[in-house]
């Protein structure tokens, strides 16, 4: 072998890879110490990006084709490297193969509980878990921020850091976002679409990285929020309550026997509620007349119990003449007085059949309304 064919066998001629795996993001092509050939041959194929670097310095990058390395398309190269024009001896500088494909299925969750705070139930602890679809966009990026200088940089070595990120960025777009608890389950969609907006800018600038797709499979509340919406749904499905007493009725009289006894339940919640409305009267006009509240020995330690309540719009004395002052309930009060649960009160205000005025995040009921209420 001359001394040509020597010389020659420690140039590189041409410069390829094949990716046979499914999961590499970048690839340091192995020099083993050669030189590169003034002239040779760079082949990079379609869903590829090469990115030379020399001394230190991110240097040409080159798409998909096929080309040859020569000073006329290398212009960061040569300057880098001090060049000058028709430049043709051997050059040495590391080759960095990207894999620009999209990379599909990739699964993200929350590990811990996230808050969001909701106009309806307040501060919310949710979980949420999905998947999305990302893409290297910005390949110098990419290797200064994530792979550096490993060779082969795989997926699953950026899994976890990629996760914590995503999830993070989740926590910060949820709360722009701004979507009710009650809609979340319903528009999975259109809120992956709308995170994505969010998620987008912060992945590029940081990684270099695009993520194409956000898809929520899964979003969890506590078990308490999931009553809550539960009975707001039974309350919005039975609607008119007055109408659903007179069909369970109707069905009870129809059927007879022991179905009758549990269909006529409604109606005796029914009548339930009407004797509380009187009880609420009788209590109002003996304090009303005295000019000073009646309390029980149970009312008189109780400051916030509705005879409590009573008692202290009626110990503000009316003047001759003047209109008499407005009856007024929190929900708290209103469910003691009917017996109910303050959900059901705050279900029934949220649904639009009780009436109420809601001041910041708290209801007023006034006693006109609690009547119409009953009334039907």
């Amino acid at each position: 072998m001359n001394l040509f064919n020597i010389i020659k066998n420690q140039l590189i001629e041409v410069i390829e890879w094949t990716d046979d795996s499914r999961d590499t993001l970048s690839y340091r092509w192995p020099d083993d110490d050669k030189e590169i050939k003034n002239g040779a041959q760079l082949i990079v194929r379609e869903s590829q990006q090469v990115q030379f670097v020399a001394a230190g310095q991110y240097a040409d990058l080159f798409g998909p084709g096929k080309h040859t390395l020569s000073t006329e398309n290398v212009p960061v190269l040569s300057t880098i490297l001090g060049w000058k024009y028709g430049f043709q001896s051997p050059f040495k500088c590391d080759v960095y193969y990207i894999n620009t494909r999209l990379f599909t299925g990739n699964k993200w969750g929350t590990s811990n509980p996230v808050l969001m705070r909701d106009k309806d139930f307040g501060v919310v602890r949710i979980r949420a878990f999905g998947t999305y679809d990302f893409r290297i966009v910005q390949p110098a990026l990419f290797l200064k921020e994530v792979a550096g200088t490993d060779q082969n940089f795989r997926i699953d070595e950026f899994a976890d850091t990629m996760r914590s990120r995503i999830v993070s960025v989740f926590t910060e777009a949820l709360a722009k976002a701004q979507v009710p608890v009650l809609d979340v389950a319903t528009r999975y969609g259109d809120l992956g679409q709308a995170l994505v907006q969010i998620i987008n800018p912060a992945m590029v600038e940081k990684y270099g990285i695009e993520v194409t797709s956000f898809v929520l499979e899964n979003v969890s509340v506590p078990p308490e929020v999931e009553q809550a919406i539960d009975k707001r749904s039974s309350m919005g499905a039975i609607g008119n309550l007055n109408d659903y007493v007179k069909y369970q009725m109707g069905q009870a009289m129809a059927s007879g026997g022991e179905g009758a006894a549990a269909a006529t339940m409604p109606a005796t919640m029914a009548m339930g509620f009407g004797m509380a409305q009187e009880m609420m009267k009788q209590m109002q006009q003996p304090a009303a007349a005295a000019g000073q509240p009646a309390l029980g020995a149970q009312g008189a330690h109780d400051a916030f119990s509705p005879a409590a309540a009573q008692a202290a719009q009626a110990a503000q004395a009316t003047p001759a003449g003047a209109a008499p002052a407005l009856q007024v309930y929190t929900p708290e009060q209103a469910a003691q007085l009917l017996g109910v649960d303050v959900a059901d009160v705050l279900a029934e205000l949220e649904a639009g059949h009780l009436k109420g005025r809601k001041i910041g995040a708290n209801w007023r009921i006034a006693q006109a309304a609690l009547d119409e209420f009953l009334q039907g």
